[in-house]
């Protein structure tokens, strides 16, 4: 028999105003058991007031973030500049990555000069990816 693998986060955040890849990189985070909890938000602006008003409550938080850069209303380069006003408690709890389908190489160079991005991938996201990732 199988032993089930506990989930390596408690709680994950998905900001993408595309609902398909909401869905997709959801099932990616529950199906191979990076994260318990998925937060999915299609509005960075709601994203951000949620983590505004629960960084005090660190079991609310999530542990990692990924972000979409092209959206309407607020970008993800935007919400990065909004997140970068969180507390340093926050920030060094939270990992950020930059998940995209943009090939523009100012962007990809944009995501590397935020020091609160710890890497930027390509849409979707995959098995491996998250297997391997990183967040720190």
């Amino acid at each position: 028999m199988k032993e089930e693998q506990s989930p390596r986060f408690e709680n994950v955040m998905i900001i993408d105003d595309s609902v398909m890849d909401l869905y997709i990189s959801s099932r990616m985070i529950t199906k191979h058991n990076f994260g318990e909890k998925v937060l999915q938000y299609s509005s960075a602006t709601e994203a951000l007031e949620y983590l505004q008003e629960s960084q005090e409550n660190i079991s609310q938080l999530p542990e990692v973030i990924f972000v979409d850069i092209y959206m309407p209303g607020m970008s993800g380069f935007e919400f990065m500049k909004e997140y970068d006003k969180l507390t340093t408690s926050f920030k060094n709890y939270c990992s950020v990555f930059i998940v995209s389908s943009s090939i523009d190489q100012r962007d990809l160079i944009c995501a590397n000069e935020d020091k609160n991005v710890v890497a930027m991938q390509g849409k979707p996201i995959t098995k491996e990816f998250l297997k391997d990732l990183k967040t720190s």
